[in-house]
């Protein structure tokens, strides 16, 4: 076992779980660190580290606390003692979404549709009390590509142009955005839980704490062009038109749908370039053809022409055709 963070003992015992065996579990991609912990006769809680200054809890805890609320199913608190970084929640096993249809394929439109249906439970709701992923937000995240992909792969790249490509696809979709919901911003696949073990039940949410005030498009591409697996097109294509009935959303937003998408593909691009070169995690490189290849597609939609004119002026074709492989 590797060394346990300081506090860890003494947060568990004035818990009430002083007695309980301490599991490490593999981490994401931030500074969080997440143990289980299980008593004898197999009660179980789930442990996070978000330790400061590089994390804050209290987003995490607000957000649950909002979710909760509305009907949605985040993690129980058991405890909290967010200055430290220590949060216990409800445990909701190990049935993970990503590995259930691994392993169980011929549930995989059963499992999407009640993920699809959460979100859709989502855009019924007056947004929650959270920022608002706004226009400079959206910018910071897109400029990610050309902080950390471009120059890892030495590409000598229109900065200004970038940005001003992005603003003119941007805005006006902020522009005819009617309605505002409530974004968890990394809803996919890895980050739903099957409650009891099986596709088409109940659904436990984890990781929400960056939650904004945003498009409904959003949650809905980051499900459906899942950094961390394939998703089948005509899967994307059923589960966009299921989301598109339970909410009725208008004639654009299948633009608007290419729109976040690029915006947020191009970020992960940056981001997973930044996690192998910044912080050792080469793993992330191996993901990045397929989220180029959700970004090439959504890059042909019409709505997405002044940045596809940058890439196509920028970013060499052996580039693409390589599907964006960086080499560290």
């Amino acid at each position: 076992m590797s060394e346990l963070p300081k506090g860890l003992t003494e947060f568990v015992s004035q818990s009430g779980w002083g007695d309980a065996a301490i599991e490490p579990i593999p981490g994401d991609a931030s500074f969080r660190r997440y143990f289980r912990l299980r008593r004898e006769g197999g009660e179980t809680a789930m442990l996070m580290h978000a330790p400061p200054p590089q994390e804050d809890p209290v987003p995490f805890l607000d957000v649950a606390a909002w979710l909760t609320q509305n009907g949605l199913r985040a993690p129980r608190i058991i405890a909290a003692n967010a200055p430290d970084g220590w949060v216990l929640t409800e445990d909701f096993g190990d049935a993970r979404m990503k590995e259930w249809i691994d392993q169980n394929p011929h549930d995989e439109t059963a499992a999407y549709e009640s993920a699809i249906d959460a979100i859709a439970a989502l855009y019924t709701l007056p947004a929650g009390p959270f920022a608002p992923y706004d226009l400079p937000t959206y910018l910071r995240e897109t400029d990610l590509l050309t902080q950390w992909y471009c120059e890892a792969q030495n590409l000598a790249v229109d900065v200004p142009g970038y940005s001003a490509a992005w603003e003119a696809v941007l805005a006006p979709m902020i522009a005819r955005q009617t309605r505002n919901v409530t974004v968890l911003r990394d809803y996919h696949a890895e980050n739903i839980m099957l409650l009891s073990g099986r596709a088409g039940a109940p659904q436990g949410l984890i990781d929400f704490q960056d939650a904004l005030v945003g498009h409904p498009a959003y949650d809905l591409v980051s499900l459906l062009q899942d950094a961390r697996r394939d998703v089948p097109e005509q899967v994307e294509a059923d589960m966009f038109a299921r989301y598109a009935e339970k909410t009725g959303v208008g004639d654009d937003f299948a633009a608007d749908y290419a729109i976040l998408g690029a915006q947020r593909n191009a970020k992960i691009v940056g981001i997973f370039t930044r996690l192998a070169k910044r912080d050792g995690k080469p793993r992330y490189l191996d993901m990045i053809p397929r989220v180029w290849a959700y970004l090439e597609r959504d890059l042909a939609h019409d709505a997405l022409r002044p940045v596809a004119d940058w890439f196509d002026a920028n970013i060499p074709d052996h580039v693409r055709a390589a599907g964006g492989r960086v080499a560290l």
